[in-house]
């Protein structure tokens, strides 16, 4: 028996579960316990430019759901083949039920709930529109000549979306980025890389200030006050990078006691120190779609910095996530070439999981070491 989908409406804000603003990394966790409800889920991107694309999720039958391509926020949630019955579905506005049992939504029990609009094709109020037609759901909708008569007033409802609603500078394009709401403060907005030194957070609030993590400073009561506990404790049992040292058995004995913070959440990995407990590494993650840790860890939006021009300088040069890893490279040793690299098979630990691009290459540098993929996107940067 199917579960019967049962879901509100939130103009501006969302569709049952699905909250305008939040994160791919967490939609996509929320979907891995909800199999029972959407046991089919597509993921579309931009292959090409898979650091920037916004993405798709197709929850079939009912849920496209559109994420931007910077921050990868939930930006548009469109609802569609509201009388499918695999699952069924019940909508609510208010206190309201509007649409259930596979029954068709028509015109006029929108305009009775929702009340008068300006003409158009489309009945369009702030923050949730109704379509009559069938497309996908990052066309672009335009107002047309109002169409009146009888049988306009039974004309069946094909897509409902949700959208923020548009603010005085205009209408809200597909592509442009979320605007910060509630559900994404206290999350990252971005991470400014300081080579030899750490790095600084800023946060989506209205007022909230900015975190320094330093190199061999930061403690882990510090993680746990500034960032809450960790997503997992992981010991670092994998010496293996210790062969490459000029003394392997001094690099092993120097990490054995050493344990990870992992915050998936967040998209940062700290290194701790077994002896001092403080931070001896930094590894931040893209979350770039198509990589093979692609979904393990939230995006986190870091911007490499670069030397500032003297003491008064203070807007430093600095490259970010998106760039190719041959620019950032430049930048950081703009007199050489890149650094001969190493290879790193994601899939050479585990024979059961299979990968289209599993290869990454390791690339180091002084104070950083980055991991590309063979599209030369950066998906992660280790700070030591």
């Amino acid at each position: 028996m199917l579960s019967t989908l049962e879901v509100d409406l939130r103009p501006g804000s969302g569709i049952g579960m699905f909250e305008l603003g939040s994160s791919l990394w967490f939609v996509m966790a929320m979907l891995r316990g909800l199999q029972h409800l959407f046991p089919q889920v597509e993921v579309k991107f931009d292959a090409e430019n898979a650091s920037t694309t916004p993405v798709i999720l197709h929850l079939r039958p009912h849920f496209d759901l559109l994420f931007s391509g910077y921050h990868q926020r939930l930006h548009t949630i469109c609802l569609r083949k509201i009388t499918d019955l695999h699952p069924p579905i019940i909508l609510r506005y208010k206190d309201s039920v509007i649409c259930s049992g596979g029954d068709p939504l028509v015109k006029v029990q929108i305009t009775r709930a929702f009340g008068p609009t300006y003409p158009g094709d489309e009945l369009r109020y702030p923050g949730v529109w109704f379509s009559f037609e069938d497309d996908a759901i990052n066309e672009s909708l335009k107002g047309g000549m109002p169409n009146t008569g009888p049988d306009q007033r039974s004309k069946e409802v094909r897509r409902i979306i949700v959208t923020q609603k548009e603010t005085q500078s205009g209408e809200h394009d597909a592509l442009d980025e979320v605007i910060p709401c509630p559900v994404m403060f206290a999350e990252i907005s971005r991470a400014i890389i300081k080579i030899h030194h750490g790095i600084v957070l800023h946060f989506f609030a209205p007022s909230s200030s900015a975190l320094h993590i330093c190199l061999g400073e930061t403690t882990v009561q510090d993680l746990n006050l500034d960032l809450g506990p960790p997503s997992r404790v992981f010991y670092k049992e994998d010496g293996r990078m210790a062969i490459h040292s000029p003394n392997p058995q001094l690099e092993e004995d120097s990490y054995s006691n050493d344990y990870f913070y992992n915050y998936f959440h967040h998209g940062i990995d700290f290194l701790i120190s077994g002896k001092t407990h403080r931070v001896r590494k930094i590894i931040l993650h893209s979350n770039v779609p198509g990589s093979p840790l692609f979904q393990r860890y939230k995006r986190c939006p870091w911007e490499l910095e670069g030397r500032p021009e003297d003491d008064e300088d203070d807007t430093p040069p600095r490259m970010r996530f998106p760039d190719k890893f041959e620019a950032i490279s430049h930048f950081l040793n703009p007199r050489d070439p890149p650094p001969q690299s190493m290879i790193l098979d994601r899939t050479d630990d585990d024979d059961t999981i299979t990968l289209p691009s599993p290869i990454s290459r390791l690339y180091g540098y002084s104070g950083v070491i980055l991991e590309v993929n063979e599209a030369s996107q950066v998906v992660a940067v280790t700070l030591f």
